[in-house]
């Protein structure tokens, strides 16, 4: 099966699976469930590519990383919102609008919007999966880039929920641990781990993948991630200003006097 119906094929998965997901959001009135199986869709994508290109051996050089940080990252965004209703984007969209025209504008501007965005920015994924003898080397450095990207994500995530947990910090900003360094290590660590994808795709020869991972940067640092967060603390927290100043967004330093 060549490329083209390849990426077709896990567009439709992508598509099918945040329809289902669409389907339980609406009597739920939670258009944010779409936010919790965003890293299932990877894994999905890439397991039916995997499938349909004749389950290469090689594979599992990236279908390892993509179902650890998969399921990792849906699990933290689902424990995270529980209980916590729709997130205030959705709702802001929800606003003016009967159940009805939000329901069906929700299906193509957030549902399969995020569902043509899994298998778009999954081709790192379809790269690996096409079978053939990559470059080890390239895999392994790859892989090394990956794994310090997701533990770094991870580790910043673990100290926000801590931070979060205790009464004592509620209104406060946090600036401990990782966050001492960095504004938003949990997104730079996130960007890492894509540059860990770009690379095992360009052991497999995917240097067409590449735009993907850049594409997924974009989104992280002027979309839905840095400068959008940046702007609602700066609003809403008490001392963000301050902290941003002394603090670099995203890459780690020493903090500013």
């Amino acid at each position: 099966m060549d490329s083209m119906t390849l990426f077709i094929m896990g567009l439709l998965a992508a598509i099918a699976l945040m329809s289902l997901v669409w389907i339980f959001s609406v009597p739920l009135r939670d258009a944010s469930l779409v936010d919790r199986v965003w890293g299932l869709g990877f894994i999905v994508v890439a397991f039916v590519w995997w499938l349909l290109a004749g389950t290469p051996a090689t594979a599992w050089v990236m279908l390892v990383p993509v179902t650890l940080w998969g399921l990792r990252l849906s699990a933290h965004i689902s424990w995270r919102n529980w209980g916590h209703g729709e997130d205030a984007r959705y709702s802001a969209m929800r606003e003016d609008r009967s159940d009805y025209a939000f329901a069906v504008r929700s299906l193509f501007t957030i549902f399969w919007l995020q569902g043509a965005l899994v298998a778009v920015i999954g081709l790192p994924m379809l790269a690996s999966v096409q079978g053939g003898s990559p470059l080890w080397t390239l895999v392994w450095l790859g892989w090394a880039v990956w794994l310090f990207g997701f533990v770094y994500e991870s580790v910043a995530d673990w100290q926000l929920a801590r931070f979060k947990a205790d009464p004592a910090n509620r209104g406060k900003v946090m600036d401990r641990g990782l966050w001492h360094f960095s504004r938003h290590p949990n997104y730079f660590g996130e960007i890492v781990l894509w540059l860990g994808y770009g690379l095992i795709a360009l052991a497999f020869g995917g240097w067409w993948a590449l735009p993907s991972v850049a594409l997924m940067i974009f989104l992280i640092l002027r979309v839905s991630g840095v400068t959008l967060l940046d702007q609602h603390l700066s609003g809403s927290r008490p001392g963000y200003r301050e902290y941003a100043q002394r603090t670099n967004a995203l890459i780690p330093g020493p903090p500013r006097a």
